[in-house]
């Protein structure tokens, strides 16, 4: 067991405990500091509380033999293919790590039908993503300011997946809860939307009324992040016309900036000659490339609901 002095967590690297731990649980468990004295390296079991909870979100099992009681929330999710890997989980940002240990991804077949849950770890892993075909369901925020310009992101540089590319206002996942898990009038994904750009950009609730978010249509692809980290999503894709208050949260978001279709086309054109280290998320290029251009113009023309096609499920590449 060791501890992560940068962000005061214990990790685990474990095969089996006095054999009471299925294989399936071998790997990495993230430990909270409490009851823990600060400075210790733990080498057994009898160095823990008994009131010690060691966790990771996805699953909950309870060891008896030799830790007195002691409760550990671990799974397939947290378990290290390498000692590199795990050290590579100990030196992710504080922030980025408790989300990706704590949220739980909604887990669907390709007709987008809810199969499951699991956690943004394991949904994110290019190796489980291709051995285990996880797909999750995710959202796209396209804002526009009343003037149409759109506001794109900086993802920060601390993020797992995709840092510090460019791309459209807010892009993340509704969680496994029951008020995100909502089907009708895709309400469980608009209430995801409103949390994430408050959490992100600090937009106010009450600036974004939930029944303000269009739902246009649903693509689904992949993509591979950097080998290890990617995304297989069923990606809901949202309009909303508002001003609004920006307050970016510097944990999620580098920069921000309002584009005109001008602008915008600058931007790719960047991108494409790889000037300026400009760079796009891949889900961004598939919603420019197939249908960004076209809504714009509805929008404008004040008759969006002409292209909503939220029947089909389009397959991207």
């Amino acid at each position: 067991m060791l501890w992560n002095r940068s962000n005061n967590n214990f990790v685990l690297i474990a095969s089996r405990i006095r054999g009471k731990v299925p294989t399936r649980m071998s790997g990495m468990c993230i430990l909270s500091r409490a009851a823990i004295p600060a400075n210790r390296i733990f080498s057994s079991p009898r160095h823990l509380n008994p009131s010690t909870t060691l966790f990771s979100p996805a699953r909950q099992v309870s060891l008896t033999s030799g830790f007195s009681g002691l409760r550990v929330f671990c799974s397939a999710a947290s378990k290290p293919s390498t000692m590199g890997d795990a050290v590579a989980d100990l030196a992710m940002d504080a922030v980025q790590k408790r989300l990706m240990f704590e949220d739980e991804c909604i887990l669907v077949d390709e007709q987008d039908i809810v199969i499951g849950h699991d956690s943004k770890y394991n949904c994110h892993l290019m190796e489980k993503i291709d051995s285990e075909n996880l797909l999750h369901r995710a959202f796209s925020v396209f804002l526009f300011n009343t003037k149409y310009e759109l506001l794109l992101q900086q993802r920060s540089a601390t993020k797992v997946t995709f840092p510090l590319v460019w791309t459209n206002t807010c892009c993340s996942h509704p969680l496994y809860r029951e008020s995100e898990l909502i089907e009708e009038n895709y309400l469980g994904v608009r209430n995801a939307a409103q949390r994430k750009l408050l959490d992100e950009l600090g937009i106010p609730p009450e600036e974004l009324p939930v029944d303000q978010f269009v739902p246009l249509g649903r693509m689904l692809y992949k993509a591979p992040s950097d080998g290890k980290w990617g995304e297989h999503e069923v990606d809901y894709l949202l309009f909303i016309v508002r001003d609004v208050t920006l307050n970016p949260n510097p944990d999620e978001v580098a920069d921000v900036k309002y584009v005109d279709r001008e602008q915008l086309k600058e931007l790719l054109r960047k991108a494409d000659a790889h000037e300026d280290g400009v760079q796009l998320s891949p889900w961004f290029r598939l919603v420019v490339d197939n249908f960004l251009l076209k809504w714009w113009d509805h929008l404008e023309k004040g008759n969006l609901e002409e292209v909503a096609d939220m029947k089909t499920i389009h397959k991207l590449k």
